[in-house]
């Protein structure tokens, strides 16, 4: 783990300590059980107001084109040393939307067409899809020697992993965030997921603070550097190995049971993200195939919850092929289940003792 990971979540554990609101998020079996009132007055997504901008090109000065570059700075597309956000659509601007097109599968005009706002609108992942500008979703692909089809799995910097050694991971929730059994089993099925097609197996244990995974349901500024912005924004966000932290946003609405999980402009599928996420805790980054799990973006509405074959593919090259599991290249397109219509306060004295613990880890 770098330095500046390790910093990152030092910092995280300490303002639990300082934190004084609990995270309660939202959670509703289907889109029918969710209460008229509960809903907000507008089905507006974070990233709404970018749909003015479509049509812009470079060279043009535009309101709101200083916001894209927060939002493509923020993802890895404009560099950190990049320091030009104002509305000119300069350059820099529009090398970052070429290769946001190129990641995406659109056509790389540079342009802000409409296809491109539209998937840039769109709720995702909050984990970049290009890292210290070296890794991004369309890096490490070859072609393989079956079928010459072409992998899309990406691995974050330096390909982290769980060592060998670790095959049995375990996972527990924030205790603040007092979740169900029910909710706790969505988790359990996104687990086994992956576990389906490697060596790895997922215990959950009572035991937040020596957990190897630790899930958690947040809201805004939770103190890891990575705010979360509202509804249908960024969904979560997950850290490499062997971080192991897991955060969710507790302003979204979350389906936890619905199979079909339309009817709602603002519902998200909690399964569909946490296996996306739980994937990113195993060192998986984005994949530029839309069929796949590893895929930044999910709409309302839809859930994906099955593993593609470029996920199998990428999860294999780091742990292995499950023994137990005949098929080992993982399933095929329309094999999978896609169906779419459509903070939290840890005890002091257990904040104290995951800090100290895992300071020692650290040193």
């Amino acid at each position: 783990m770098k330095i500046h990971q390790k910093i990152t979540i030092l910092l995280f554990l300490l303002s639990l300590l300082s934190s004084s609101t609990t995270s309660f998020p939202n959670f509703f079996p289907n889109v029918s059980s969710i209460p008229p009132s509960f809903l907000p007055n507008t089905t507006a997504g974070a990233w709404d107001s970018f749909n003015k901008l479509s049509g812009c090109r470079p060279g043009q000065q535009v309101t709101g084109i200083s916001k894209l570059k927060n939002y493509f700075h923020y993802f890895g597309y404009l560099g950190n040393n990049t320091s030009n956000f104002t509305d000119d659509f300069d350059d820099a601007l529009e090398s970052a939307v070429k290769n946001y097109q190129r990641n995406f599968n659109l056509n790389a005009t540079g342009e802000l067409d409409e296809p491109t706002v539209k998937q840039i609108s769109k709720p995702r992942c909050g984990v970049a899809d290009i890292v210290n500008g070296t890794s991004t979703m369309n890096s490490g692909r070859s072609e393989s020697m079956i079928g010459h089809s072409v992998a899309h799995y990406t691995f974050f910097p330096g390909t982290p992993r769980w060592p060998s050694q670790r095959r049995d991971l375990t996972y527990a929730f924030n205790p603040g965030n007092q979740l169900s059994d029910e909710v706790k089993r969505v988790f359990a099925n996104a687990f086994s997921r992956w576990s389906e097609w490697t060596p790895l197996t997922f215990t959950e244990t009572s035991s937040y603070t020596s957990a190897d995974l630790k899930i958690g349901f947040y809201a805004g500024d939770h103190g890891d550097g990575e705010s979360f912005d509202g509804v249908l924004g960024t969904l979560a966000h997950a850290f490499a190995p062997p971080a192991g932290l897991l955060h969710l946003d507790s302003d979204e609405t979350w389906i936890i049971n619905d199979v079909l999980a339309s009817g709602s402009p603002t519902a998200m599928d909690l399964e569909s993200v946490a296996v996306h996420e739980i994937g990113h805790l195993l060192g998986l980054g984005h994949s530029s195939v839309e069929d796949a799990i590893m895929f930044p973006t999910i709409s309302s509405g839809v859930r994906k919850v099955e593993l593609a074959r470029d996920d199998v593919e990428g999860i294999q090259v780091l742990y292995g092929t499950n023994p137990d599991n005949n098929g080992t290249t993982g399933p095929t397109i329309g094999q999978r289940e896609v169906n779419g219509a459509t903070r939290g306060v840890l005890g002091l004295g257990q904040v104290i003792l995951f800090v100290i613990g895992l300071t020692m880890f650290v040193l």
